[in-house]
């Protein structure tokens, strides 16, 4: 493959002080090893050599990654989408709490299949999904009644049109980071709230599994955040995080595969236990989360 990304300073905030910290198995697709770098700046790790985005298609392409497929296949699925049920309704409620928007208009980037999009849809809001893979949108479209876009409209849209941006674990799957936060910073009304979820190498879960902790899923994942290295990217982006908020189930989910990663088996015990652990240390600081929200507003005028 000769389309790789190779970054020679931090994607994030330009340093040149990089280190290589882990080598980590493609365990979905290829079996393949990647490097992960880390920046000595801000904390930023990012996959190294990863396919570039006319090579990254194929590494998607298996059915159990749910936010393409919608597969309720193996006890895991069914678990995960038993707590997305929940959990749409807890998003939902997040978004008007700190938006302070009971309804308007809201940019769903990265929709998968659309099952979010779907329940704003539903509580009244204007929703625009946008997704990159079309089985994805057909999906949305057949099964929830979502109209997602290629994301490549991103930059076709209107500026300053939207109250609330997500991005559900998806700001580590693009490859032109920078120029994706400009283009949101764009787009978000002068009081919009944009919201952006993503995993937390420095949780417990994550230190506890190391090379097969799932949440790296190399190389979808192109860049791998704790919350040091997400401040520093989005301030540079005029963006201020207002709120992190844990995402308590992730832990449990992503210790499932995890320990399927390690011992190729899904080891359910070991699972909740880490998930327990990893939790009740973020009691204490949300910021040791298996996954964190960032609520984020543009910087005062």
């Amino acid at each position: 493959m000769t389309d790789r990304v190779h970054h020679t300073v931090c994607p994030g905030c330009n340093s040149g002080s990089l280190r290589s910290v882990l080598e980590v198995k493609d365990f979905s697709v290829t079996g393949h090893l990647f490097s992960l770098n880390e920046c000595n700046e801000c904390g930023l790790r990012f996959t190294q050599d990863a396919p570039g985005p006319d090579s990254i298609a194929p590494y998607y392409q298996f059915e159990q990654y749910i936010s393409h497929t919608n597969t309720n296949k193996g006890l895991v699925n069914k678990l995960y989408q038993g707590v997305r049920k929940f959990t749409l309704r807890q998003k939902r409620k997040l978004i008007q709490k700190s938006s302070g928007c009971q309804t308007g208009h809201l940019l769903d980037v990265g929709c998968g299949t659309g099952a979010f999009a779907s329940a704003m849809q539903r509580a009244g809001w204007t929703v625009t999904a946008l997704e990159p893979d079309a089985g994805a949108r057909n999906i949305a479209r057949e099964q929830f009644g979502v109209q997602a876009v290629d994301s490549a409209q991103l930059y076709q849209l209107p500026e300053a049109q939207y109250d609330v941006i997500t991005l559900w674990h998806v700001l580590e799957h693009m490859h032109q980071l920078k120029d994706v936060l400009v283009q949101l910073r764009k787009l978000l009304k002068p009081e919009g709230t944009l919201f952006i979820a993503v995993p937390n190498y420095m949780s417990y879960d994550a230190m506890a599994f190391g090379e097969y902790w799932a949440a790296y899923d190399v190389p979808r994942h192109l860049y791998h955040f704790t919350p040091r290295s997400m401040r520093a990217l989005l301030s540079a982006h005029q963006l201020v995080v207002t709120e992190t908020l844990p995402m308590w189930f992730d832990s449990f989910y992503v210790s499932l595969l995890s320990t399927a990663n390690r011992s190729g088996r899904t080891d359910y015990v070991k699972a909740f236990l880490t998930g327990c652990i990893s939790n009740l240390r973020a009691l204490a600081d949300t910021e040791k989360c298996s996954s964190i929200i960032y609520g984020c507003r543009q910087w005062p005028h």
